[in-house]
């Protein structure tokens, strides 16, 4: 099925790849010659290009699946998202809850300074965030701080050292690894003024929104509650900082006890962020751009008039086919690694043991 999938996009699959290799040779160009002399520029200039290559993948979420996206919050968050920097932290669903925070970022005007954090990218944190205090535009940093998607298996593993350790019995979410939670906290407090606690679920009867299914054209609806924290509210003391993170992720878990219940998000309204027509600008210039240099390479060229040539080509559409079906199949969550049980150790270590995709 993947497989299929793979060859219906494979126009799509091309378009990436080209296009991604065109932002990236002149993002080297940038990084070479204008960086050295304006960091602030360089930025600007990188951020525009990243959303470029960004605004392809929204444009699949958006246009080509037609997936649709009901936010519940106040409307002081709505008018602040993407005026102010903030760290977004969130429950790890489905496989492309990254892509949901993109297509919010975009809608709120800042996918080019949108950065995500998972798994061992988390050990870097420290010395990334330093380099974000000066950023001369928005950001939003999310933290999947459960450290690895939700799935059945992970689930009961997370329950079973739960009880071992006298912890709140998750149902509905992972125990949060707090650590870098914390290193964030302590290395943005003097320059991000909110925390975003961004809680997803997808309602009764929906598809889920997974990778495969978006490049099949399978539409579905995903509902996301977002609660602005102030970063000056959070505790000072480390151990206050991942109790407050412990916390916020009990109380989501009854949140989502909720919304099994009521099929919806009744403690706040429902937002319209509208649906930005940007994405579909830009695939349809990448687009015609790329064919108009694609007829005019075969016009100028021999390739297709030899079999050296057309099996060159043969060849490439290949390679195309075979990453995109890489991409897809090892997006989704069954191709995560499963956690293990730990043995159960006392009280005091408190720390779930690291295994699998986990680390």
């Amino acid at each position: 099925m993947a497989i299929g999938a793979a060859l219906v996009i494979l126009p799509l699959g091309v378009l990436f790849f080209c296009s991604g290799l065109i932002v990236n040779i002149i993002q080297a160009i940038c990084f070479v010659f204008i960086r050295p002399l304006s960091k602030s520029t360089y930025r600007k200039i990188n951020r525009q290009l990243a959303e470029l290559l960004w605004l392809e993948l929204v444009w699949i979420f958006d246009w080509w699946a037609g997936v649709q996206i009901k936010v519940f919050t106040d409307k002081e968050t709505v008018r602040l998202m993407g005026k102010e920097h903030a760290l977004v932290i969130c429950n790890h669903r489905s496989d492309i809850d990254w892509l949901v925070g993109w297509v919010l970022a975009q809608r709120s005007g800042c996918l080019g300074s949108a950065l995500a954090v998972m798994k061992k990218s988390s050990k870097f944190l420290p010395s990334g965030l330093q380099r974000l205090k000066d950023f001369p535009r928005p950001f939003w940093l999310a933290l999947f701080v459960e450290g690895t998607r939700f799935t059945l298996p992970k689930l009961l593993a997370a329950q079973e050292y739960a009880g071992s350790q006298g912890l709140p019995i998750p149902r509905n979410v992972l125990i949060p690894r707090t650590k870098g939670f914390v290193s964030a906290v302590s290395n943005m407090r003097s320059f991000v003024p909110a925390i975003y606690d961004v809680t997803l679920a997808i309602p009764k009867g929906s598809p889920p929104p997974t990778m495969l299914n978006l490049f099949k054209g399978k539409s579905s609806v995903v509902h996301v509650h977002i609660k602005r924290h102030l970063m000056k509210e959070l505790p000072e003391t480390e151990d206050g900082v991942a109790q407050w993170c412990k916390d916020i992720f009990v109380a989501k878990d009854a949140l989502l006890d909720k919304h099994i219940a009521e099929d919806t998000f009744s403690d706040q309204e429902l937002q319209d962020l509208g649906r930005p027509k940007k994405s579909l600008v830009v695939v349809t210039s990448w687009a015609c751009l790329l064919i108009s240099g694609a007829l005019k390479f075969l016009q100028r060229s021999s390739l297709l008039s030899s079999r050296k040539g057309i099996a060159f080509a043969v060849s490439s559409l290949a390679v195309v086919t075979l990453l995109m079906y890489i991409l897809i199949r090892f997006s989704q969550s069954d191709r995560s690694t499963t956690a293990k049980v730990a043995a159960a150790k006392p009280k005091c270590e408190g720390k779930p043991s690291e295994t699998g995709d986990d680390k």
